[in-house]
């Protein structure tokens, strides 16, 4: 009997590229018509929706700032995917890791700025990771749907987060709802000033390359790859897919949690009410635009936070309407779940 091979790495890594090529290129082309529909100036508009995310240093920067957040959530989105998981409580996890972050940086004025950073993060990590790892305890111990044990975790603490910031944390001589703003001794280095982008698009980059090595290339990687794929195959071959739910959970909500430091010690210098903006729901459509694949989700988030960036832009110059510019997002969503397939030949 003939062996069946399985399609190697590359091959499936060209595979996630493809699709995810075809759905942000048909995602490109329904904006496009979106915008040719209901603007005034179509031509400018459309000028705009292209060109206005790289027309200035300003506007380069906070879209590369925009797609490190979206690969860094993201990519804890695919680590709960791969181990067969869903971990609908993103958006909570990047606000309570800010959140957490923001508490030491505006509380302990006494320790040098570097160990005190990195204290933050370790912070926002544990705090995204205690949400998911909740999740991922109560599954394993009473098999209770993780979907919902995140959502409503996350949707319960929100409140509380925002109590926090407009409270005990707030800065009260302005007028917004946020902590003080940081120094900049105890920020992410800027890399492009004047705009937002800093360390983390770097820093985003190496998780990528990090978790594509630890998923395709270690043992503890294969048995997530295989608990996600082939449950019942995997309980043949003796791996205990039920030991797998928290670490994964748990690692998920930490990469959402460090999202939400990037955000407040990088984009914002400070922890605003509501700072994450939807980006847990974001990052979910680009994991599923990149099918899941480590390697696939920097075009997905380049090209997904270019069409964001694209549609703000062209909604503060021209007078493309907040309605055309949500509907464009939406799009993306539903063709997100869209699986292309390659006719065979």
């Amino acid at each position: 009997m003939a062996e069946i091979q399985k399609p190697s790495v590359p091959a499936r890594a060209r595979r996630s590229l493809m699709g995810a090529a075809l759905t942000l290129g048909c995602a490109a082309a329904a904006a496009a018509a979106l915008i040719a529909l209901n603007a005034d100036n179509a031509p400018e508009t459309l000028g705009v929706f292209f060109s206005g995310p790289w027309s200035s240093t300003w506007f380069l920067g906070n879209t590369l700032d925009s797609i490190a957040l979206l690969l860094t959530a993201s990519l804890g989105a695919v680590l709960a995917f791969r181990c067969g998981l869903f971990n609908l409580g993103g958006e909570g996890q990047i606000y309570l890791g800010g959140l957490a972050a923001t508490a030491l940086l505006v509380s302990s004025p006494s320790l040098p700025d570097t160990p005190l950073l990195c204290a933050a993060a370790l912070a926002a990590l544990l705090a995204g990771g205690c949400m998911g790892g909740i999740s991922g305890a109560l599954k394993e111990r009473f098999n209770v749907n993780e979907l919902i044990t995140s959502f409503l975790l996350s949707a319960a603490l929100t409140p509380l987060a925002d109590y926090c910031i407009s409270g005990p944390l707030r800065d009260h001589t302005g007028s917004l709802l946020a902590s003080p703003r940081f120094i900049q001794a105890r920020r992410l280095p800027l890399l492009l000033p004047p705009s937002a982008l800093s360390l983390s698009f770097i820093l985003a980059l190496i998780l990528v390359v990090l978790l594509f090595v630890f998923i395709h290339k270690t043992g503890p990687g294969y048995r997530f790859r295989i608990a996600g794929s082939a449950p019942v195959f995997a309980r043949y071959g003796v791996i205990r897919v039920e030991r797998l739910w928290f670490p994964s959970l748990f690692a998920s909500g930490a990469l959402h949690g460090l999202a939400g430091f990037f955000a407040v010690a990088g984009t914002y210098g400070m922890c605003h009410l509501g700072f994450p903006g939807g980006l847990g729901w974001n990052a979910i459509a680009v994991a599923l635009i990149a099918k899941n694949h480590p390697l696939a989700l920097i075009p997905s988030a380049l090209v997904y936070g270019w069409l964001k960036a694209g549609s703000d832009a062209a909604m503060i110059t021209t007078n493309l309407g907040v309605e055309t510019s949500s509907l464009i997002q939406a799009v993306v969503l539903l063709l997100a779940t869209v699986q292309f397939k390659a006719r065979k030949i």
